[in-house]
């Protein structure tokens, strides 16, 4: 029998009776936490591992351990995914000062490093590719590590975190991180069902404890009752502070009895406050008004106050790129300086030699020198709109504590290692894009997660600014609820269809996608709504028995009334409204008024009609008819979620095989020629791109005008765009618009046929700034035209190269040497020195 090298190592660690487990532990800054012994337990005993605890709890230190691992092996290797390029960048780093520059190896997709080394850090999109391709990387492999795996619930992303599971070969043991989610235990029995042995590790605690705050003006109030021990995990002792509840009540304008200089429960020192500019609510609750914008204190007096606190580093999440670097500009013109002459030349030389490569035209268009100047201060903002570059210096800058005070959108809390010592929330709500909306317990646990460093922190601070309409009482719920639910976003694209079918046929694979947790969770809700149902047919025998009559069946006569009763307040909404109802007719009327007289005539010539006790049967009759339509609903519901991905499988077969990427004979469903070339095509547009590429929509057309199309695909604009005529590039690229744009709505037919969801159209909001830039347009000119921030610019960039990539694999001839030549007039100039996507 052959072992796997999981299984190998185990049985060679039993025969040398020699546990890793002590000699990793001898090598660590800190003594392993309990859950990390237990999940070390489990790895070294050659099983897998599901890893749910806090942001900053030390999860990460487990993964490590299965590293440590697959190099006692001679032969063993681990890949290390993340959901992020930039988390992979930085794991690449760690892992490579720890274990030496040839053990490990990095791929991206923008960057291709040292592919077959022993461990290997990737995105999670890159080994899902690699597992269809059959990659001989694969080869040896012993443990994948899954960074961030609670991503699996993520809309446009979380498919693929299911499709790794499901496909890894079973030899291989998985260790798999995730936020401290609700239903841990289903989604390890989820793993344990798909992926064999798996344990469920599962910690509340924080490593350093979390100091909980409000500011009201410049007076900083414990959240909770400070006379009872507290403790997160517990609502019975989350007792909201009566202080804070007596300003709520008084709409703020009480100022309490807060003695400044000793905030937290133990006196310890205190914090001040954040001032945000505006005066909206918090969003989590209304009890009164009365809190005017002159009560705020102002972010560089709170600076301050936390300088002289001894409560910096800081993080303020203020949900706003904008807000972020106009508040950068508050503090730096209030002419606060963080930092000391040696920090501040230290400071200047790390920006220097990380920003070298920039040529000085551009560091113009960046804003350079006026980030420059903040970071010396000590002061930054970190957000998506920022050149990657830029938000690397910050992140190494504030982990080598000279940057002190960070402004920052929620995004810094996605995995980045940036802890601090205190935390900053300027508001309790943010924007998704359609309306303001309070942030969730899960996104408060991420954000207040980074407050409180390992080995330097006795606590953590978390501060919330007060806001008119605030409530205590919601916001001591918010933060006592440690966690939030992961539920599957997976659904079966065409990509995946035809790598499936290429590799098991039609029939295995509608049994492997109901494996997926998707269907796992619905088979879950089927069971309770199943149970339901029993428990209301029950109830329903009970009711048909109470409203029997002795002269004849009253559930016919129970029926009678119900139609008449609905029909008469037809009638009378009719009558009420002068008329007829909309789009009723005379003849329709007339019918309605028949049927009535002959429901009348009906009911009484019915036998129970006459029975001295008809009311009281017709109350249990009308509980009767209502726990029936309940019924029918929950029935209606199992139905719809029993093979529910297995059917939109069969769906998405149905438009291939009308397409012919997929062929059927004799019964048999297999991959057709066209389909192949869809097997390489990954993305929301997968299918578009493979057919305009089948049809030569886009032969004949330069590389910039490609690289214009490209965006076209991947941009998705952050509001409504009117891109009319003038806002399209000229020249070839117009016809194959239009072209493109004719298929998309060909196939959103079929799809509309086929009862799938429908896909956006293409957006050309970012095309005329992608063909001047991949013409090789200067960077100011380019900006503006696409209106967007560095960062975004970038990120977009990006994602057009990985669609230009995989249409210079599957395009045969012309096109795929125009794809390479598009690649490198966009990977140029600040797209080609940014590390990150």
């Amino acid at each position: 029998m052959t072992l796997s090298p999981a299984e190998r190592y185990a049985a060679a660690r039993i025969r040398r009776d020699a546990p890793q487990l002590e000699e990793f532990r001898r090598n660590q800054e800190f003594d392993l936490d309990p859950f990390q012994l237990e999940a070390c337990r489990v790895l070294e005993q050659g099983r897998s591992v599901l890893v749910a605890a806090p942001t900053g709890a030390g999860k990460t230190i487990v993964a490590e351990f299965a590293v440590h691992l697959a190099l006692d092996d001679p032969r063993a290797k681990v890949f290390y995914t993340t959901p992020m390029k930039a988390l992979s960048n930085q794991k690449y780093s760690e892992l490579a000062a720890e274990h030496g520059a040839k053990s490990v190896g990095l791929l991206t997709g923008d960057s291709n490093v040292n592919s077959s080394a022993r461990v290997v850090v990737m995105t999670t999109e890159v080994l899902r590719n690699m597992l269809y391709a059959d990659s001989p990387l694969l080869k040896d492999l012993a443990y994948v590590v899954m960074d961030e795996v609670h991503y699996l619930a993520d809309r446009f992303r979380g498919a693929v975190w299911e499709e790794v599971i499901i496909h890894l070969p079973q030899s291989v043991r998985l260790v798999s991180l995730s936020a401290t989610v609700s239903n841990a235990e289903e989604f390890g029995d989820w793993l344990q069902a798909v992926r064999g042995d798996t344990d469920v590790i599962v910690s509340e605690e924080r490593p350093v404890p979390l100091e909980q705050h409000v500011l009201v003006r410049s007076k900083l109030l414990d959240l909770f009752d400070s006379s009872a021990v507290i403790n997160l995990g517990s609502a019975a002792t989350n007792r909201v502070n009566p202080e804070l509840a007596r300003l709520a009540a008084s709409g703020g304008r009480a100022a309490g009895t807060y003695r400044g200089g000793h905030p937290g429960r133990h006196h310890r020192k205190g914090q001040g406050g954040s001032g945000s500019e505006g005066t909206r609510g918090s969003g989590l609750g209304s009890t009164g008004g009365g809190f005017d914008r002159a009560d705020r204190v102002e972010r560089p007096e709170f600076v301050r106050m936390l300088e002289s606190k001894n409560l910096l580093p800081a993080i303020f999440f203020v949900f706003s790129r904008i807000g972020c670097d106009a508040a950068v500009r508050q503090v730096v013109r209030s002419d606060i300086r963080l930092t000391e002459k040696a920090e501040r030349a230290e400071i200047r030389a790390i920006a220097e030699e990380r920003c070298r490569s920039i040529p000085d035209s551009d560091l113009s268009v960046l804003g350079y020198w006026e980030w420059l100047e903040g970071l010396e201060r000590g002061i930054a903002a970190h957000h998506a709109g920022m050149l990657p570059a830029f938000k690397e210096v910050v992140e190494e800058l504030f982990q080598r504590k000279l940057v002190k005070v960070v402004f920052a959108t929620e995004t810094l809390a996605l995995g980045v290692n940036m802890p601090a010592r205190t935390v900053v929330l300027e508001k309790l709500e943010k924007f998704n894009g359609e309306a303001r909306v309070p942030i969730t317990p899960g996104e408060y646990t991420q954000l207040t997660g980074r407050a409180g460093r390992r080995g330097i922190d006795v606590e953590g601070h978390a501060v919330i600014q007060w806001a008119g309409g605030l409530d205590p009482a919601a916001v001591a719920s918010l933060a006592s609820r440690r966690s939030y639910p992961l539920i599957s976003s997976f659904r079966p694209t065409y990509n995946m269809a035809v790598n499936l079918i290429e590799q098991f046929g039609r029939e295995r694979t509608r049994e492997i996608l109901e494996s997926s947790f998707a269907q796992f969770q619905a088979d879950r809700a089927v069971v309770d709504l199943a149970r339901r149902v029993r428990e209301q047919e029950a109830s329903l025998a009970k009711y048909a028995e109470a409203m029997q009559c002795h002269l004849g069946d009253f559930r016919e006569y129970s029926g009678l009334r119900r139609e008449l009763t609905d029909l008469e307040k037809k009638n009378a909404r009719a009558e009420g409204r002068g008329g007829a109802p909309s789009g009723e007719s005379r003849s329709d009327r007339d019918r309605r008024q028949r049927r009535i007289a002959e429901l009348r005539r009906q009911m009484k010539q019915h036998p129970c009609h006459s029975c001295s006790e008809r009311e009281a049967h017709s109350r249990w009759a009308e509980r009767w008819w209502r726990l029936k339509r309940e019924t029918e609903q929950l029935s209606s519901q199992i139905r719809g979620r029993t093979g529910a991905v297995a059917q939109l499988f069969d769906r998405v077969t149905d438009v291939l095989l009308e397409l012919g990427y997929l062929d059927r004979t004799e019964g048999v469903v297999t991959v057709a020629a066209s389909g192949r070339s869809l097997r390489r095509i990954y993305g929301e547009r997968d299918l578009l791109v493979a057919e305009c590429l089948r049809r030569g929509t886009w032969d004949g057309l330069d590389a910039a005008s490609l690289a214009a199309i490209a965006s076209t695909l991947i941009f998705e604009p952050r509001r409504e765009e009117a891109a009319g005529e003038r806002g399209l590039p000229r020249g070839p690229f117009r016809a194959a618009m239009e072209a493109t744009g004719e298929i998309w709505a060909q196939l959103s037919d079929i799809e509309a046929e086929h009862r799938l969801p429908e896909s956006n159209p293409p957006s050309t909001g970012l095309a005329l700034a992608t063909q001047l830039w991949a013409r090789g347009g200067q960077l100011d000119a380019v900006l503006r035209e696409a209106d967007l921030a560095a960062g975004d610019f970038v990120r977009w960039m990006k994602q057009a190269v990985d669609l230009l990539d995989q249409i210079s694999i599957v395009a045969e001839g012309p096109l795929g040497r125009t794809a390479r030549t598009a690649i490198d007039g966009i990977r140029r100039g600040i797209v080609a020195y940014s590390s990150v996507a």
